[in-house]
């Protein structure tokens, strides 16, 4: 094999092997558990996500950040986004903590994938930790990693994003712009997350990719170890990335420059998504959602309704939050029932438009609160949760059991009734027009009487929501109320009574 052969052949092997998220057999969905603790994920996934079938965490970044309470903050939830070094020590827990909610979860078959920062360093004035830097253009030193500023592009800001040079070689938000040529820059970042794979992790989602050279990338991946075969992983198997790379057009840096490496998150769908179900598209457009809307492939896509930016943008923007009530439960229970992408969903803490910027909750130490658990399975401490939502988590079952059936048996009533099958496997409808929708409806399903997981759960042999029989044929009388809470019905072979 000559050199150019073996170079093809490394590449494809690693790209495939980032395209895997690693998921235990049938589960699907990724949940973002923003700014939780590490010991309350841990008791988490054996509670309920293992239990209810999700297939991993998305959790914040483990690595020291700085401490942001100058210019009017107090311990902003970003400051996550600013590490000071690789220690695993932040107010979610330190490294024995992490590597014991990575070994449970894993137990119970759900992944974890850190939050990765590693375009940039921490910037902002009068920061303490191990390092720092100012924002006056002069990089200090990060003696425990160690870096210092020959380790850092030459500083200036990002002024042109129609400059793909500017974009990627200035400082995001005044941060010191690694270098990521450098091998020693290289060597250290690999050795990060080799680090993070020694103790179990599945993968990881690549803060600000954008902002750093695919080509960097791909080389610092190539260094990363295989993932830990100790925690239930296969021999070979190569840590998935998904890159956050915000892309909704007219822009240098695209999403495509990056989907050779692995997952890349789809920012056009949460604004489609959201305009959509306020009401200001009709539903029946959503006949061809996917690629045709503009969307990465869907083996490629991070599909998400919304995540922790763009969640605090104005009052009155398109995206919908769990502040949304109705519709948006609808969005993400269209987008845990379409088989496009690689489904996350958000898990909030509550906050004000006021004040997008403030803290998860904290004590009068600054130590975060755990979420509490109230008799009827929701959070309480000021965690909103929406995988404890029983529309959220019982769609995420849904998911799962449909697992690759294509999407069939398509209807509209032509405006805001639509309906699909999951062949064979499951069924759903949605109603955003403000009258009832009552229609007889080709489920594909086998006949039988189903349980609605969107207005209740099954239990033994009864449901606590609305049943739907479905005849010998597979036609069923769909009937969903415009006053009703939910505008979505669902079914599927797993909730039949």
């Amino acid at each position: 094999m000559n050199l150019s052969a073996i170079l093809i052949f490394t590449f494809l092997t690693l790209a495939h092997g980032q395209f895997d998220p690693n998921y235990a057999p049938g589960r699907n969905v990724i949940v973002h558990l923003f700014e939780w603790k590490w010991v309350d994920i841990a008791e988490e996934c054996e509670r309920f996500l293992g239990p209810n079938g999700f297939a991993g965490v998305q959790v914040s970044s483990p690595a020291e950040n700085a401490i942001v309470t100058v210019l009017g903050f107090n311990r902003p939830w970003w400051e996550r986004y600013h590490i000071m070094s690789y220690i695993l020590e932040t107010r979610s827990g330190n490294e024995l903590e992490f590597a014991d909610m990575v070994r449970r979860c894993n137990a119970v078959g759900v992944r974890i994938y850190p939050d990765a920062v590693f375009n940039h360093m921490g910037s902002l004035p009068n920061m303490t930790g191990t390092g720092g830097s100012t924002a006056d253009g002069v990089i200090r030193t990060y003696p425990e990693i160690p870096y210092d500023a020959t380790h850092f592009h030459i500083p200036c800001p990002i002024v042109d994003y129609q400059n793909s040079d500017n974009v990627r070689n200035c400082q995001l938000l005044g941060a010191p712009d690694l270098n990521h040529t450098l091998e020693y820059v290289r060597n250290k970042i690999a050795g990060y997350l080799d680090h993070l794979i020694t103790l179990g992790v599945a993968g990881f989602r690549v803060d600000s990719a954008k902002h750093i050279w695919p080509s960097d990338s791909q080389d610092i991946y190539g260094r990363v170890s295989n993932l830990n075969t100790d925690h239930g992983f296969a021999d070979n198997s190569k840590p998935y990335f998904y890159h956050e790379v915000i892309d909704v057009g007219g822009e240098a840096v695209s999403k495509y420059d990056y989907t050779g490496l692995g997952g890349v998150t789809e920012f056009l769908l949460p604004y489609y998504i959201g305009i959509t179900f306020r009401g200001n598209r009709s539903l029946d457009t959503l006949q061809n959602w996917g690629e045709p809307w503009g969307f990465l492939p869907s083996d490629r896509g991070i599909a998400f309704v919304e995540n922790h930016d763009n969640e605090r943008g104005t009052s009155g923007r398109d995206i919908l939050t769990y502040k949304d009530g109705k519709p948006y439960r609808m969005a993400v229970a269209f987008n845990l029932a379409h088989p496009y992408g690689i489904t996350r969903i958000m898990s909030s803490f509550y906050f004000s438009y006021d004040n997008i910027d403030q803290s998860p909750p904290m004590d009068d130490n600054q130590n975060i609160i755990s979420p509490s658990i109230n008799p009827d399975g929701s959070c309480g401490n000021g965690w909103v949760c929406q995988h404890r939502w029983h529309q959220i988590y019982n769609m995420v079952k849904f998911k799962n059991v449909a697992g690759t059936a294509t999407l069939s048996n398509w209807w509209s009533n032509g405006n805001n009734q639509i309906a699909f099958a999951r062949s064979g496997k499951g069924f759903v409808a949605f109603n955003n027009e403000g009258s009832d929708m009552d229609v007889i409806l080709q489920t594909s399903l086998p006949a039988g009487t189903y349980c609605d997981v969107i207005s209740g759960s099954v239990s033994g042999t009864t449901c606590s929501g609305k049943t739907v029989i479905v005849q010998v044929d597979g036609m069923a009388n769909i009937v969903i109320g415009s006053a009703e809470e939910d505008g979505v019905l669902a079914i599927h072979v797993g909730a039949k009574l």
